[in-house]
């Protein structure tokens, strides 16, 4: 139904029913922002309220106050397999943006670099020519990682979900894999892609980051990074919804959710009542968990595990040197306490701005920065000649203590659907819940985990929950080979 169509309804329906087309947002991080601009594309009346004085939630920017320089919080990587968040900044405008990398480097320091690019070979054995030519790794290391790489295409998407409830170091050890290269090569990948180290993880999303990131496709695994600061990739969509006739209402505090025992009607804010006929909560679990009260609580189930959902922290430490000390756009660090570094560019004075990063950063969270500073700055000789003897000019850490949802096992058995009443992709027609009420957030059933993809995901789906519009998008087709070994077999989540 379109807006005229809505205008027509409204105009003969009986007072006091219900304008379906009015949809409140709350939160302006990636899931509520991707539920907005979905719905003002199909016409819905959307009032998108967010706490702070700016778009992005946890993947934004700040003004350092010591240098006046616009830093991201952490450096945000997106993959060729992320569909919806591409599908997403083609929307608003910012894709170009976005430059991509197909070659990933590889380091253990003293200036061996492995470089990690698709061959000729068709997925999923894409990446066996760059692996075999490794340094990094032994002959008998990299036969031991092809056993569980073969034992991963084998396993399928319905193989996968039979690993939900094990960790991803239980998996590991089913398939024979030594504990130094658990340590040097698994936990490497994992811990950066998952925020959990393995021996925490859920064994179901570690090994979707393999299957879907690395095997499925030759595209799947290229990286993209924003060539601009994070926050300028959504002035655009603000500009989008409010183009579209929505609101966006930055520096609106919700207090909390009103409940009249059957409907969601309206949220408390700092400024008063704001009521809606449909909500959409788009803030992360332990947000929700304080704005919901004991009967909205109890009248749908997808609120009664608020609790249960614990967070994992990232560190990012912002390094600037007078001159300039790495080449490479990136570095992927093993068997080190950073786990990537970025080379953020030159500015013009010749200062460099490199981005080191560590991931599932639970026991630097209580480290002062002078601190974490001098244990970075030992990877950051270790792995870059150039930079030894000199001290950066400036260091800035960011800690995110609850950058992300920890996705250990058993955890998909509670992660909400967008919809009342049934699981993700209903649409709200079962029975049960809170009507009017949706869901969004990267912690919300999206089959995926705690990612910028999953977050839009899950805006995309609480979009479509309410219009009945399809807001799908294809995901990267498997290579032929590997679709014929079965790695996407059963493959079904939105």
């Amino acid at each position: 139904m379109d807006r005229a169509a809505r205008q027509v309804v409204s105009n003969i329906a009986p007072a006091g029913s219900i304008d379906v087309s009015r949809v409140l947002i709350i939160g302006g991080g990636l899931a509520g922002l991707a539920a907005a601009v979905r719905l003002t594309e199909l016409d819905y009346d959307v009032t998108l309220l967010e706490t702070r004085k700016k778009l992005g939630g946890r993947a934004t920017s700040f003004v350092d106050p010591r240098s006046g320089e616009v830093l991201d919080n952490c450096q945000h990587v997106l993959m060729g397999c992320c569909t919806y968040l591409i599908d997403f900044y083609d929307r608003i405008g910012v894709l170009d943006t976005i430059e991509w990398h197909t070659e990933l480097y590889w380091t253990r320091g003293q200036g061996l670099i492995d470089r990690l690019k698709p061959g000729w070979l068709p997925a999923p054995l894409h990446y066996s020519g760059s692996f075999g030519r490794f340094k990094s790794y032994t002959q008998k290391e990299k036969r031991h990682l092809a056993r569980a790489m073969w034992r991963m295409i084998r396993l399928g998407y319905a193989g996968r979900l039979a690993w939900r409830e094990r960790t991803f170091l239980e998996f590991l050890r089913e398939c024979g894999q030594p504990d130094e290269l658990i340590r040097s090569y698994w936990q490497v990948v994992i811990v950066s892609a998952c925020n959990l180290p393995v021996e925490r993880v859920s064994a179901e999303a570690a090994l979707q980051v393999f299957q879907e990131g690395f095997l499925a496709s030759k595209w799947s695994s290229a990286m993209g990074l924003a060539s601009v600061p994070l926050w300028s990739l959504y002035d655009p969509a603000h500009e989008a919804i409010e183009r579209a006739g929505g609101k966006v209402r930055l520096g609106v505090s919700v207090k909390s959710i009103n409940f009249d025992g059957s409907r969601a009607t309206g949220v408390v804010t700092d400024e008063g009542l704001i009521e809606s006929p449909t909500i959409i909560s788009a803030v992360p679990f332990d947000r929700l968990d304080k704005l919901v009260g004991a009967s909205m609580r109890k009248a749908d189930a997808r609120l009664q595990h608020l609790e249960s959902f614990d967070v994992s922290p990232i560190l990012g430490v912002h390094l600037t040197f007078d001159q300039p000390v790495m080449d490479l756009p990136h570095l992927v660090l093993i068997d080190r306490a950073v786990h990537w570094m970025f080379n953020k560019g030159t500015d013009q004075d010749g200062h460099q701005h490199i981005h080191a990063v560590i991931s599932a950063a639970d026991d630097w969270m209580p480290l002062p920065e002078e601190e974490i500073a001098r244990r970075v700055l030992e990877d950051v000789h270790h792995v870059i000649p150039p930079s030894r003897g000199l001290e950066p000019v400036r260091v800035r850490a960011v800690k995110e203590k609850r950058a992300t949802f920890a996705a250990v096992p058993g955890l998909d058995r509670i992660r909400p659907a967008a919809a009342p009443g049934g699981p993700g992709g209903s649409n709200g027609l079962a029975t049960g819940g809170i009507p009017n009420f949706y869901l969004a957030g990267d912690w919300c059933d999206t089959g995926w985990p705690a990612t910028m993809e999953g977050a839009v995901r899950s805006g995309y789906a609480a979009a479509e929950s309410i219009s009945g519009r399809s807001c799908r998008v294809s995901e990267v087709p498997p290579g032929v080979l590997a679709a014929a070994l079965g790695l996407r077999s059963g493959l079904a989540k939105f």
